[in-house]
Protein backbone atom coordinates (compact mmCIF):
# COMPACT_ATOMS: atom_id res chain seq x y z
CA UNK A 1 0.00 0.00 0.00
CA UNK A 2 1.06 3.53 -0.58
CA UNK A 3 0.47 6.38 1.87
CA UNK A 4 -2.41 8.81 1.19
CA UNK A 5 -2.32 12.54 1.94
CA UNK A 6 -4.27 13.38 5.10
CA UNK A 7 -6.91 15.46 3.24
CA UNK A 8 -7.65 12.51 0.95
CA UNK A 9 -7.77 10.15 3.92
CA UNK A 10 -10.43 12.34 5.58
CA UNK A 11 -12.48 12.47 2.38
CA UNK A 12 -12.20 8.72 1.91
CA UNK A 13 -13.26 8.03 5.51
CA UNK A 14 -16.19 10.45 5.21
CA UNK A 15 -17.32 8.82 1.94
CA UNK A 16 -17.10 5.32 3.39
CA UNK A 17 -19.05 6.35 6.52
CA UNK A 18 -21.72 8.07 4.41
CA UNK A 19 -22.11 4.96 2.28
CA UNK A 20 -22.34 2.68 5.31
CA UNK A 21 -24.86 4.93 7.07
CA UNK A 22 -27.06 5.35 4.01
CA UNK A 23 -26.94 1.60 3.36
CA UNK A 24 -27.84 0.94 7.00
CA UNK A 25 -30.71 3.42 6.79
CA UNK A 26 -32.07 1.67 3.69
CA UNK A 27 -31.84 -1.70 5.40
CA UNK A 28 -33.71 -0.31 8.42
CA UNK A 29 -36.42 1.12 6.17
CA UNK A 30 -36.83 -2.22 4.39
CA UNK A 31 -36.98 -4.10 7.68
CA UNK A 32 -39.51 -1.68 9.21
CA UNK A 33 -41.60 -1.87 6.06
CA UNK A 34 -41.63 -5.69 6.26
CA UNK A 35 -42.86 -5.75 9.83
CA UNK A 36 -46.41 -4.51 9.21
CA UNK A 37 -45.82 -0.82 9.72
CA UNK A 38 -47.63 0.01 6.50
CA UNK A 39 -48.09 3.65 7.39
CA UNK A 40 -44.31 4.18 7.40
CA UNK A 41 -44.06 2.72 3.90
CA UNK A 42 -46.97 4.88 2.79
CA UNK A 43 -45.26 8.02 4.12
CA UNK A 44 -41.96 7.03 2.53
CA UNK A 45 -43.67 6.47 -0.84
CA UNK A 46 -45.27 9.90 -0.58
CA UNK A 47 -41.82 11.47 -0.59
CA UNK A 48 -40.27 9.24 -3.21
CA UNK A 49 -42.94 8.92 -5.89
CA UNK A 50 -43.41 11.18 -8.85
CA UNK A 51 -46.38 13.37 -9.70
CA UNK A 52 -49.90 11.89 -10.02
CA UNK A 53 -50.76 9.72 -12.99
CA UNK A 54 -53.16 10.64 -15.77
CA UNK A 55 -56.54 11.78 -14.57
CA UNK A 56 -55.65 12.10 -10.90
CA UNK A 57 -56.47 15.69 -10.05
CA UNK A 58 -55.84 14.74 -6.45
CA UNK A 59 -56.09 11.67 -4.25
CA UNK A 60 -59.10 13.09 -2.39
CA UNK A 61 -61.02 13.87 -5.57
CA UNK A 62 -60.70 10.33 -6.87
CA UNK A 63 -61.44 8.38 -3.66
CA UNK A 64 -64.84 7.81 -2.09
CA UNK A 65 -64.71 7.11 1.64
CA UNK A 66 -66.90 4.66 3.53
CA UNK A 67 -69.09 7.46 4.92
CA UNK A 68 -69.42 9.14 1.50
CA UNK A 69 -70.41 5.85 -0.13
CA UNK A 70 -72.89 5.11 2.66
CA UNK A 71 -74.51 8.54 2.16
CA UNK A 72 -74.63 8.08 -1.61
CA UNK A 73 -76.28 4.67 -1.21
CA UNK A 74 -78.86 5.90 1.29
CA UNK A 75 -79.84 8.78 -1.00
CA UNK A 76 -79.89 6.51 -4.07
CA UNK A 77 -77.41 8.80 -5.78
CA UNK A 78 -74.68 6.38 -6.83
CA UNK A 79 -73.72 4.21 -9.77
CA UNK A 80 -71.71 1.59 -7.90
CA UNK A 81 -69.69 -0.88 -9.97
CA UNK A 82 -68.12 -3.93 -8.34
CA UNK A 83 -65.11 -4.89 -10.47
CA UNK A 84 -64.39 -8.16 -8.65
CA UNK A 85 -64.89 -11.55 -10.27
CA UNK A 86 -68.46 -12.96 -10.33
CA UNK A 87 -67.67 -15.59 -7.67
CA UNK A 88 -66.42 -12.88 -5.28
CA UNK A 89 -69.53 -10.81 -6.02
CA UNK A 90 -71.81 -13.78 -5.30
CA UNK A 91 -70.02 -14.50 -2.02
CA UNK A 92 -70.82 -11.02 -0.69
CA UNK A 93 -71.58 -7.61 -2.12
CA UNK A 94 -72.52 -4.05 -1.35
CA UNK A 95 -76.23 -3.57 -2.02
CA UNK A 96 -77.16 -1.84 -5.28
CA UNK A 97 -73.76 -2.58 -6.82
CA UNK A 98 -73.52 -3.90 -10.36
CA UNK A 99 -70.88 -6.50 -11.13
CA UNK A 100 -68.64 -5.67 -14.08
CA UNK A 101 -65.38 -7.62 -13.69
CA UNK A 102 -62.26 -5.56 -14.30
CA UNK A 103 -61.33 -7.63 -17.35
CA UNK A 104 -64.51 -6.59 -19.16
CA UNK A 105 -64.89 -3.05 -17.80
CA UNK A 106 -63.41 -1.16 -20.74
CA UNK A 107 -65.50 -3.09 -23.24
CA UNK A 108 -68.62 -2.55 -21.10
CA UNK A 109 -68.08 1.20 -20.76
CA UNK A 110 -67.78 1.42 -24.54
CA UNK A 111 -71.19 -0.22 -25.14
CA UNK A 112 -73.97 1.83 -26.68
CA UNK A 113 -76.61 3.12 -24.27
CA UNK A 114 -79.08 0.46 -25.42
CA UNK A 115 -76.57 -2.39 -25.13
CA UNK A 116 -75.45 -1.25 -21.66
CA UNK A 117 -79.08 -1.00 -20.51
CA UNK A 118 -79.87 -4.51 -21.81
CA UNK A 119 -76.71 -6.08 -20.41
CA UNK A 120 -76.72 -4.54 -16.92
CA UNK A 121 -80.38 -3.55 -16.45
CA UNK A 122 -79.48 0.02 -15.56
CA UNK A 123 -78.95 3.26 -17.38
CA UNK A 124 -75.40 3.68 -18.66
CA UNK A 125 -73.10 6.05 -16.80
CA UNK A 126 -72.55 9.44 -18.40
CA UNK A 127 -69.09 10.87 -18.93
CA UNK A 128 -69.94 13.90 -16.76
CA UNK A 129 -71.65 11.93 -13.95
CA UNK A 130 -70.09 12.60 -10.56
CA UNK A 131 -71.71 9.63 -8.82
CA UNK A 132 -69.78 6.80 -10.51
CA UNK A 133 -67.89 4.70 -7.95
CA UNK A 134 -65.84 1.55 -8.55
CA UNK A 135 -64.95 -0.91 -5.83
CA UNK A 136 -63.24 -4.27 -5.48
CA UNK A 137 -62.07 -6.15 -2.41
CA UNK A 138 -59.25 -3.90 -1.21
CA UNK A 139 -58.80 -1.02 -3.65
CA UNK A 140 -56.25 -2.33 -6.12
CA UNK A 141 -58.56 -3.40 -8.94
CA UNK A 142 -60.88 -0.44 -8.38
CA UNK A 143 -57.91 1.88 -8.78
CA UNK A 144 -57.19 0.21 -12.13
CA UNK A 145 -60.89 0.54 -13.02
CA UNK A 146 -60.69 4.23 -12.21
CA UNK A 147 -57.73 4.61 -14.56
CA UNK A 148 -59.67 2.85 -17.33
CA UNK A 149 -62.77 4.99 -16.77
CA UNK A 150 -60.78 8.22 -16.69
CA UNK A 151 -58.97 7.25 -19.89
CA UNK A 152 -62.38 6.73 -21.53
CA UNK A 153 -63.55 10.19 -20.44
CA UNK A 154 -65.38 9.45 -17.18
CA UNK A 155 -63.37 12.21 -15.55
CA UNK A 156 -65.45 12.59 -12.38
CA UNK A 157 -65.55 8.90 -11.46
CA UNK A 158 -64.10 7.68 -8.16
CA UNK A 159 -63.16 4.48 -6.42
CA UNK A 160 -63.90 3.18 -2.95
CA UNK A 161 -60.37 2.48 -1.76
CA UNK A 162 -61.44 0.45 1.29
CA UNK A 163 -63.28 -2.01 -0.90
CA UNK A 164 -65.64 -4.75 0.10
CA UNK A 165 -63.32 -5.92 2.87
CA UNK A 166 -63.61 -2.57 4.68
CA UNK A 167 -67.32 -2.36 3.94
CA UNK A 168 -68.01 -5.83 5.36
CA UNK A 169 -65.93 -5.08 8.46
CA UNK A 170 -67.65 -1.76 9.16
CA UNK A 171 -71.10 -3.13 8.38
CA UNK A 172 -70.52 -6.18 10.56
CA UNK A 173 -70.97 -8.70 7.72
Amino acid sequence: MFPLPSSLQGTLVFTMLSFMLSRSFCQVVVEVNRSSYTTFGYVLRAFTTSSPTFGDASENASVATYSQLKTMLSSGNVQLFDVRNPDEYQAGRISDSVNIPLGSLEESLKLSSEQFQQTFDMRPPGKDDDNIVFHCNSGSRSSKALDIARRLGFSRSRHYKGGYSEWAELEGN
